[in-house]
């Protein structure tokens, strides 16, 4: 392998998944993925996203993936309860908050479930972490919990109720902050009682 292939293979290990135009930005052209997928060394795992074969990946790595492919997502829901440890649930798809007058991003290849947010739901508590080298943008712990009591019938009031638990229990978030989330997304009303059980 020639010194080029060999930078080119880092760069792609050390982002864990890359698109051709992550390595244009870097100067290297896209044709070295190419050869080096020839030479067995990457493979595409989704269209247009490439990783290193025998990449050590976590659990989190669908994240990654989907995060490389909408990047203006934001992971919400169970799956960002699951990225907090505040639920039991494995989800088997990547729930990600889109805007909803965005238009739909297409991902046949990915396990992805749209959930479309606007204004202060869109934008309150976004989080940037560091998942295999690649920024992925997920909710805030007290934000997810608020978004599971707004979204309680697609999710579940059992797993709304348990995340609000887990949440104060494990110290993520203060009763008095999943309050003024609650307060700012409208979202008060319901979530009152189980915040005052909680007090008392």
């Amino acid at each position: 392998m020639s010194d080029r292939q060999q930078q080119v293979l880092e760069i792609v290990r050390a982002q864990g998944a890359v698109r051709p135009r992550d390595l244009e930005a870097l100067g290297v052209p896209r044709v070295w993925l190419s050869r080096l997928r020839r030479r067995g060394l990457v493979e595409r795992v989704a269209w247009g996203l490439y990783e290193a074969v025998g990449a050590d990946v976590t659990e989190r790595h669908t994240m990654v993936e989907v995060a490389k492919r909408i990047p203006n997502g934001v992971v919400c829901l169970i799956s960002a309860l699951s990225f907090h440890k505040l639920t039991t649930q494995l989800p088997g798809e990547v729930w990600l908050a889109v805007d909803r007058k965005a238009w739909a991003p297409r991902v046949p290849d990915l396990p992805v479930r749209l959930v479309r947010f606007s204004g202060a739901a869109l934008t309150l508590g976004v989080e940037d972490h560091l998942i295999e080298g690649v920024p992925v943008r997920v909710y805030s712990a007290a934000k997810t919990v608020v978004d599971c009591f707004r979204y309680r019938n697609k999710v579940g009031i059992d797993v709304a109720v348990e995340a609000l638990r887990d949440c104060v229990a494990a110290r993520k978030a203060t009763i008095a902050e999943l309050g003024e989330c609650a307060r700012r997304l409208r979202a008060e009303n319901v979530m009152r009682p189980y915040l005052e059980s909680l007090i008392t």
